[in-house]
């Protein structure tokens, strides 16, 4: 686990957030995620080269806020090993369905999610990464 690579908001309006952003703070949509409804769907705003922003809309009853912290790792199963042996409970990595990236997720005592992502080459993030100019 090197660096915070993303952090997860969820917004009451994709719509505005993005439009602040991209328009306002000056950053680039790097991908979304399909949405089978149409409807507005988990996009990812680029930063700099190797930090993104995990923008979604809020679900139902779910308050507006911090979803979780998304650290880089160059081996998602080497991160999930280290964790083990320091006595924490986490899940095997996966594939995501999604991105390509492979994620591994553990909770820290306070209950804020922390989302260990590697990024293969053919993931939607590190063609982002690679891409950035």
């Amino acid at each position: 686990m090197t660096k915070v690579h993303h952090v997860g908001i969820a917004v009451p309006n994709l719509y505005e957030a993005l439009a602040f952003y991209t328009k306002v703070m000056g950053f680039r949509v790097a991908y979304r995620f399909p949405s089978p409804d149409g409807r507005p769907s988990t996009t990812f705003v680029q930063i700099n080269r190797d930090t993104f922003l995990e923008v979604a809309p809020a679900a139902a009853g779910v308050a507006p806020g911090l979803t979780h912290i998304g650290l880089y790792t160059d081996s998602a199963d080497a991160s999930v090993a280290q964790l083990r042996r320091a006595g924490a409970t986490v899940a095997d990595a996966r594939p995501s369905a999604n991105s390509g990236s492979r994620l591994a997720n553990i909770t820290d005592p306070f209950g804020i999610r922390i989302e260990f992502n590697e990024q293969p080459p053919e993931s939607l993030m590190r063609k982002a990464m690679d891409a950035w100019k």
